[in-house]
């Protein structure tokens, strides 16, 4: 029987958890000095001109050094992820993935116009705006300091990551992920509610639903 760290890593859902332990993982080898953040980092020059296509991968997994912004967003990103991935996705890991593909694909094509090198803060954003506005009427406690509903919950963490980090680039991010987010919600959601049918780029694909073996709708 698995227990503590085995147990713990068991109990969050396959995605979320195969994307905690790579984004560990990868900002324990940028602190042992085993890479560094400049081999990372994505750019389309890099990524596409100069045959570095892992960079627009790695770009989603490094949240930066080991510090206490590291802790916030990895937290909020584990728990946000995890949530989704067994309540409004529960048996649709098919649906979770194509999800954070296309907002990752999102998010790349966006990155220019922020100059962000780093997009795993934005995507974590993501699927907490998605949460947050998939549960209007809950309540959110932070830090036992601040109580929101959870429709202005990505607005506070916004807040919290601008004190944290003293700087508005990180809250921009943020923010990026935000907008990402609406898109998401607004094509799903939203149009299922107005007109009875999602938009067509958030429908997964059926050869995804082949790869996880979740049934066709």
């Amino acid at each position: 029987m698995p227990v503590g760290l085995e147990a713990w890593l068991s109990d969050i859902p396959p995605i979320t958890r195969t994307w905690l332990i790579a984004a560990i993982g990868t900002s324990l080898a940028v602190q042992c000095h085993l890479v560094t953040p400049l081999q990372l980092y994505f750019s389309f020059k890099s990524a596409f001109v100069n045959l570095q296509p892992w960079r627009a991968i790695t770009t989603f997994l490094y949240f930066g050094p080991l510090s206490i912004d590291f802790v916030f967003h990895l937290f909020f990103f584990m728990r946000y992820s995890r949530m989704l991935e067994e309540s409004s996705f529960a048996s649709r890991k098919a649906d979770y993935f194509w999800l954070l593909c296309t907002s990752a694909s999102l998010l790349l094509l966006l990155s220019p116009l922020f100059t962000l090198p780093f997009l795993s803060s934005p995507l974590a954003f993501t699927l907490v705006y998605i949460w947050s506005r998939r549960q209007p009427a809950m309540r959110i406690s932070l830090f036992g300091i601040l109580t929101v509903s959870a429709p202005y919950l990505p607005i506070a963490l916004v807040a919290i990551s601008w004190v944290i980090n003293g700087t508005w680039r990180a809250a921009a991010s943020d923010l990026m992920g935000c907008v990402v987010g609406h898109a998401w919600y607004f094509g799903t959601d939203v149009m299922i509610r107005e007109v009875g049918g999602q938009m067509s780029w958030t429908k997964t694909p059926t050869f995804v639903q082949r790869w996880f073996n979740d049934p066709a709708r």
